[in-house]
């Protein structure tokens, strides 16, 4: 007696038709009345009554079908365990943007192997791999809507404060958010999240916008920009590596201050237990870190933030555009 004899015996039990029952398991219908035929020779027992018209159990397929189904359960649950374990036993792969906390494998494992992923990609980029499935976790900026679109749950693990670079020296004295620039690069999909998040709060706030065609958001290019138009730009979350030049300084953003969230992805539907565990260890460092406390203010987010409602105040400004189109 075969597993899938007994599989297919089911079937027949459930349909009591055999062309039915042989579409449900995927093979013909002469096949199918052999491999029942095959089992009745070996149990020695007639499991079928069949005519032209009909096709009814025996006292003795009656006897069998209770036992088939409950064979046929264990041996399902243990194929399930066993694959479970198996892709438990496989590290996780997280994919990040630029910012990673400098002790997130330590803080996961030993419990959960994770791999750091080697392509520092865009949000966006990060998100589509993480519902595809090439990563299991990434960090990175996201909507809500692109979120639900995704299928992707998405925790919160930081919300940086966004500060401004100017002509001059660093100081603690805050800019006025009116009183800033942001860059909007022409390479679109390169900074997608930058440019949804940036011209919103330039709208929003009363900021003034650049152009530039240069990938100038970041790097040497970036303080050139800050140069030539002289007063306060914002600077990006994209850690920058070139140094700030001695003729130019950070200060921090005010009324309000624009956050900019980092978030946890996972698809919302992968439930393993390495998965829950390695999320439940990063949203723990978050909070024992205070990542997620907000600066005492006015804070500003993205109106499709997802995280918009635990960070901004009620005394911030008041929403008045749409969140721009996930740009994708």
């Amino acid at each position: 007696m075969e597993l899938r004899q007994l599989r297919y015996f089911v079937a027949v039990a459930e349909e009591l038709h055999f062309g039915r029952a042989a579409e449900r398991v995927y093979i013909s219908g002469p096949a199918l009345s052999q491999q029942i035929i095959a089992l009745e020779r070996d149990l020695g027992a007639q499991l079928f009554r069949r005519d032209r018209r009909s096709v009814q159990l025996t006292e003795a397929g009656r006897s069998l079908l209770e036992d088939a189904r409950q064979i046929l359960a264990l041996v399902d649950g243990a194929r399930q365990r066993v694959r479970q374990r198996a892709a438990e036993a496989i590290p996780l792969r997280l994919g990040y943007v630029s910012w990673l906390p400098d002790n997130v494998i330590a803080c996961v494992g030993p419990t959960v192997a994770l791999r750091i992923d080697d392509w520092v990609l865009p949000s966006h980029v990060q998100a589509d791999r993480t519902a595809g499935g090439s990563l299991d976790l990434a960090l990175a900026w996201i909507s809500a809507h692109s979120a639900h679109m995704h299928g992707l749950s998405a925790h919160l693990l930081r919300a940086e404060p966004l500060q401004a670079v100017c002509p001059g020296v660093s100081s603690t004295e805050p800019v006025s958010a009116a009183d800033i620039t942001v860059l909007i690069d022409s390479d679109d999909w390169a900074w997608s999240s930058w440019h949804q998040f940036a011209t919103e709060f330039a709208i929003q706030v009363g900021a003034s916008i650049a152009k530039i065609d240069d990938g100038g958001v970041t790097g040497d290019a970036f303080y050139a920009h800050v140069r030539d138009i002289n007063a306060p730009v914002l600077a990006s979350p994209k850690h920058h590596t070139a140094v700030t030049p001695p003729t130019l300084g950070h200060r921090p953003v005010a009324g309000p201050i624009p956050l900019w969230t980092w978030s946890l992805l996972h698809r919302a539907n992968d439930d393993r237990a390495s998965v829950r565990h390695a999320v439940e260890a990063l949203v723990t460092l978050a909070r024992d870190n205070r990542w997620t406390v907000p600066p005492p203010g006015s804070c500003w987010t993205p109106a499709d933030d997802p995280h918009r409602d635990a960070l901004v105040s009620g005394d911030s400004p008041p929403v008045a555009v749409e969140s721009p189109a996930d740009q994708r």
